[in-house]
């Protein structure tokens, strides 16, 4: 993106020499860094399984056990939205849903 100055002549390509003999050219600086090369992207972060629990399964947690609907939600999660563990799993403090009976 050059601009012409009152004159006519586009504006002249910066060039800056360093005292460590470095040199930054703008035009092939600017390349780099909209073509990705100077700043590579992020890698992209896995989503974690998501599950999404059934809602009647959370209101009857949150309703018979007067628990926050997080910790419903977080408690079906964890068995993969089987209801029967995650009630084991919120009533008995020892049991695991993965422990053997």
């Amino acid at each position: 993106m050059q601009r012409t100055p009152l004159n006519g002549r586009p504006e002249p390509e910066v060039i800056v020499n360093f005292v460590d003999g470095l040199s930054y050219n703008k035009g092939k600086m600017e390349a780099a860094i909209f073509s990705g090369e100077l700043f590579p992207p992020k890698p992209a972060v896995k989503a974690k399984d998501s599950f999404v629990a059934k809602r009647e399964d959370v209101d009857l947690i949150v309703r018979e056990l007067e628990i926050p609907r997080a910790q419903a939600e977080r408690a079906l999660a964890e068995t993969k939205g089987d209801l029967e563990k995650a009630l084991l799993d919120l009533v008995s403090p020892g049991h695991k849903s993965g422990d053997a009976r």
